[in-house]
């Protein structure tokens, strides 16, 4: 059992959070088969443990994740750093927009998510995915409403650029954005790391245990249930899993010498990075278990040496796929067009 309890830290512009939160998404059924009794007593154990910055979504579960959480907010709501999202939409058709940036849809959102969590605010609200069809000034002048009427008491978006950044920061403060961030998933060092130290904006990293694969959780998709969202995901297609599987022995070798697992091995090198490009950081790892959170929570105790890090360094730049094959997560070359217009 991991000795350090998680620490409290200002997440940007004076939001109280802990240093390892606790992602909510895998409760409700993306990874496999969930069960409510169990994932309550998960959330309960997180929150006896010391983290108690809980992240969900109105897209998870369509909902469910929200309602589950509201049972553990009945009587635990005071010790919660709340945060949840607003922005993605299902496609009734092919093709259909996937992100939705309208004022008033954010609004009717943020309702009904306070609705089914049963509260009255959030502590954060993320701007789930940019609409390109609506510019994000627009977008974040409605998050600031809802700050000006207490229904959410900061912002934060999610999977944007440095540009998207600087412009919403312009409309309200950013406390924090929440990307990808891993070992294998390193593109946000370029531009926006470095935009988001210098505005003191915080930084929520999900995937950083690469969706189970640096634990060894997934070796094939023949072992992920059929409904299972790794099936769509590029990195866990078979023959990239065959090239990458050296590449994520180097992270088990390394957690050996460090004589710890590799979940704290690629949960450690997050806070290293972090502390190196000066910002805040609070990763979110999920899990249904509360042995496998127990696990994660040991990463706090951590700290590798120049040689870990320099060999877990070296791996990015040998993977195959991409993270995500999401026309809505930022990527590399959507980062290199908006900067070249700058």
């Amino acid at each position: 059992m991991a000795q350090q309890i998680a620490n409290s830290i200002d997440l940007g512009q004076g939001l109280e959070a802990t240093s390892q939160g606790f992602g909510c998404m895998s409760l409700s059924g993306p990874y496999g088969s969930a069960d409510d009794a169990e994932s309550l007593r998960t959330l309960n154990h997180v929150l006896d443990r010391g983290v108690t910055f809980l992240d969900t979504a109105n897209i998870y579960g369509e909902g469910h994740n929200e309602t589950l959480l509201s049972q553990v907010l009945k009587t635990r709501r005071g010790e919660v750093t709340l945060a949840t999202k607003a922005g993605i939409v299902r496609p009734k058709n092919p093709g259909d927009p996937r992100a939705n940036g309208d004022p008033d849809f954010i609004k009717k959102c943020m309702d009904a998510s306070l609705q089914r969590l049963g509260v009255d605010h959030v502590d954060l609200y993320y701007y789930h995915r940019v609409d390109s069809r609506v510019p994000i000034e627009e977008t974040v002048g409605a998050y600031k409403e809802l700050v000006e009427a207490g229904k959410a008491r900061h912002i934060g978006l999610s999977e944007v650029t440095s540009e998207e950044l600087r412009r919403a920061h312009k409309v309200h403060p950013i406390s924090a954005i929440q990307m990808e961030y891993s070992i294998f998933s390193r593109d946000i060092e370029r531009w926006l790391l470095p935009a988001a130290s210098e505005l003191g904006v915080a930084l929520v990293t999900y995937a950083s245990l690469g969706r189970g694969y640096f634990t060894g959780e997934v070796d094939s998709l023949q072992q992920l249930e059929a409904n299972d969202i790794r099936h769509n995901f590029p990195r866990f297609e078979a023959a990239r899993m065959q090239h990458n599987h050296p590449l994520r022995q180097v992270i088990a070798e390394v957690a050996q010498r460090e004589g710890v697992s590799t979940a704290q091995v690629s949960l450690a090198w997050v806070y290293e990075k972090a502390r190196a490009f000066n910002v805040a950081v609070s990763p979110i790892p999920g899990t249904r278990f509360s042995a496998h959170f127990e696990d994660n929570l040991g990463a706090l105790d951590v700290r590798l040496s120049l040689e870990s890090m320099s060999q877990l360094d070296a791996l990015a730049a040998q993977v195959d796929g991409e993270r995500q094959k999401d026309v809505m997560s930022v990527s590399k070359g959507r980062e290199e067009v908006q900067m070249a217009r700058m």
